[in-house]
């Protein structure tokens, strides 16, 4: 089975299981953070949580303001509720696997970010922060409760 790569900015992300495969257990895809890429939005989600898994490289999340670097085999959790973002400062590219439970998330969240982001300058934070609501995140400007 051959999933696509969905390509939000600097980031891929491939779905490896979504709801339908789990009968709404979890999601799980693979993202790729290149070397120097940051995620620009901090954000939570309330209504599910997030694990991740090294699979390549070095991954750095701050979550809750504290720094975990995630290396190959290693793994964290995200519980729902927390802030957090991501980036990749070493000069490796990253490979890392998120588990999404329960699978409130898939595919179409990214497909609908990447139309806002991919479209070159700045996004619309408007525009991305009503996607991202949609699909339960809420984007967190850094110093925001």
């Amino acid at each position: 089975m051959k999933r696509e790569i969905i390509q939000v900015g600097q980031i891929g992300i491939r779905f490896l299981l979504e709801a339908a495969d789990t009968n709404g257990a979890l999601a799980m895809f693979e993202f790729t953070v290149p070397v120097g890429a940051r995620m620009p939005l901090p954000h939570k989600h309330e209504r599910y949580d997030e694990t991740i898994y090294g699979v390549k490289g070095v991954v750095r999340f701050t979550v809750e303001g504290k720094t975990v670097d995630i290396a190959p085999g290693e793994s964290f959790f995200v519980p729902r509720g927390a802030v957090h973002g991501f980036n990749n400062l070493t000069q490796t590219d990253v490979k890392a696997l998120a588990i999404i439970t329960p699978a409130l998330l898939g595919p179409d969240f990214f497909k609908e970010a990447a139309a806002i982001v991919n479209v070159g300058g700045p996004p619309d934070l408007k525009k991305l922060n009503a996607v991202m609501a949609k699909h339960g995140l809420v984007a967190v400007m850094p110093g925001a409760p």
